[in-house]
């Protein structure tokens, strides 16, 4: 076992995450909203909280999970800086859960009902000299209509605290009458086409040189290009001018594609076969639930798992801050993103049968309440607009063991209609349909195997060992795993017979498999870290060692 942090540099500042929230498009001045406000509920006294924790969250400073369904009002004044007065202002929030209302002096200025999706506001019109008064007034029901993800009232085994409120940045930034309101790229091995809304006409500064932008669009051609991979993650940066406002922005250059290699189809990343070798990724954090305390413990997550020779993350039914998949970019960490899930989960048909094999074909009248639906075809439309641009994501999962699935073959039309050039995982375990990109397996109980298709085959869940550390867990009385270990070592030795059973099916033509998980999360103890991420549970030595057999198998 080897200790990883120290409490050194993990104090929070006065204003916790004051890093600019919008790594792909960014602008000289704006002002955090982060820190201490005001919040009460119908039942509480006034408190402060220290945003952008949630209520539920030791980091918070409240401690006290809200009832669902609970009003919960957030409240703070700020002043806008001097400069901003001819300016249109913008108001922005990273996530709020769930059903929100702002306002400011007494005017509502949005209302938005996602929990996982960023939302804005032009409160140009509402401000006033000196101060202004900001209240959001927020209730997370947990309506299963609404993507829900891990949260549940009653939390245990694979179900986690509710995450309730403010749990991402709240900021402010000024903007010219005209301004950029975003920006869409797609690229080749070569090239980048950039798509700017909200404007016509400027130019990007690319490498020294002017590229004019004609009716919202440019094209960046790349001489020698680098492409993008987790052995090089090449990033290449430009700045867009559009009359008075200017951004900066990034992209990278890589290719996805399906090969047949040796009579078998393989994912392939820049026209090899690449072995996509990666971990369940749930995003929960000991001391801030969907919040880490600060912004560097993402980084401090995926250098160690590319230490120890993954590759890849998983990330599982829960959309992050846009940090997250900069710092994988940059630091080159493939990204497999799930969609958050909406709907009821059914544990008999969505648990029991499909693990002993009873998982049936038609969908078309799974989920059927018509409003859910939309939601969650809104919901995954939004999520590929938002993350569009990062290079890391290279997967997309629609459905995830059948929750709140329905009609996954009309679902992966519609998402490759917004986004053909990366690989889609329909349904992601069972009740697999006609339409998917590759054949994706869960298996936790039986011995490792290929699927049956003539697909690429994508191990997309297994594993799930447990070894707890009862000094490092969150639940002494409940511990919660697929194959339970009390010793080290042989936890250990287990771990590595399994992946050893990964090496075979690699070589056979197994595309990518995905270990059952990161980290610990509260009752559930089967990561390779425990859940205050101070201690990693295996020899990086000698991991690093296998992985590196194991992706080399692929090509």
């Amino acid at each position: 076992m080897q200790r990883l942090y120290t409490d050194e540099g993990m104090n929070l500042p006065g204003v916790p995450w004051n890093s600019y929230p919008r790594p792909q498009m960014q602008r000289e001045e704006w002002l955090c909203l982060n820190g201490r406000w005001s919040f009460y509920t119908d039942y509480n006294r006034k408190r402060d909280i220290l945003v952008p924790f949630c209520p539920e969250s030791l980091l918070s400073g409240i401690m006290n999970p809200p009832e669902p369904g609970t009003e919960m009002v957030y409240e703070r004044e700020f002043n806008i800086p001097e400069s901003w007065r001819k300016k249109r202002v913008l108001l922005h929030f990273g996530a709020v859960s769930r059903e929100c209302r702002v306002s400011l002096n007494g005017k509502e200025v949005c209302r938005h009902d996602n929990a996982y999706l960023p939302f804005s506001a032009d409160i140009t019109g509402a401000l006033e000299e000196g101060n202004n008064m900001l209240r959001v007034t927020v209730i997370n029901d947990l309506s299963p209509q609404y993507p829900w993800g891990k949260q549940t009232r009653k939390r245990g085994g694979m179900w986690y605290t509710p995450v309730s409120g403010i749990w991402q940045t709240v900021w402010l930034e000024p903007v010219p009458e005209q301004y950029i309101h975003g920006i869409s790229i797609s690229t080749g091995r070569d090239w980048a086409e950039v798509e700017i809304s909200g404007v016509k006409e400027g130019y990007v500064l690319f490498e020294g040189t002017r590229i004019p932008i004609e009716d919202g669009r440019t094209r960046i051609e790349v001489s020698d290009p680098k492409l993008w991979s987790p052995e090089n993650p090449h990033l290449y940066f430009f700045e867009a001018w559009c009359g008075e406002d200017h951004v900066r922005s990034y992209f990278a250059l890589r290719t996805l594609s399906i090969q047949t290699v040796h009579g078998v189809k393989r994912l392939c990343l820049n026209g090899k076969p690449y072995f996509f070798n990666g971990l369940l990724d749930q995003g929960y954090w000991s001391d801030g639930l969907y919040t880490p305390a600060v912004l560097t413990a993402y980084e401090k997550d995926i250098l160690t798992m590319k230490a120890l020779g993954y590759n890849t993350l998983r990330k599982h039914i829960k959309i992050e801050p846009e940090q997250f998949y900069y710092d994988c970019d940059r630091l080159g960490m493939i990204v497999f993103q799930d969609m958050v899930n909406n709907g009821k989960y059914h544990y008999l048909r969505d648990t029991v049968l499909p693990t002993i094999g009873v998982t049936g074909r038609n969908d078309e009248r799974l989920n059927r309440d018509p409003e859910t639906r939309k939601i969650f075809l809104k919901a995954m439309e939004d999520t590929v607009r938002l993350l569009n641009n990062h290079p890391s994501i290279c997967l997309w999962t629609i459905f995830n063991e059948g929750w709140g699935q329905f009609c996954a073959d009309k679902a992966f039309e519609r998402l490759k209609t917004m986004d053909d050039s990366r690989f889609v995982d329909s349904t992601s375990g069972w009740f697999h349909q006609r339409k998917s990109d590759v054949e994706s397996l869960h298996i936790y109980f039986k011995k490792l195997r290929l699927g049956k298709e003539d697909r690429p085959q994508l191990l997309s869940e297994f594993g799930g060992y447990s070894f707890k550390l009862p000094e490092h867990s969150f639940n002494l009385k409940e511990t919660y795993g697929y194959k339970n270990f009390d010793n080290q070592a042989v936890f250990e030795k287990s771990l590595l017979a399994l992946y050893e059973e990964v090496y075979q099916l690699a070589k056979e033509g197994l595309s990518g498999a995905i270990y059952t998980q990161v980290s610990d999360v509260e009752d559930e103890t089967n990561g390779l870290l425990t859940c205050d991420r101070r201690v990693l549970k295996v020899k990086i030595q000698s991991f690093k060692v296998l992985m590196d057999r194991i992706c080399q198998a692929a090509d």
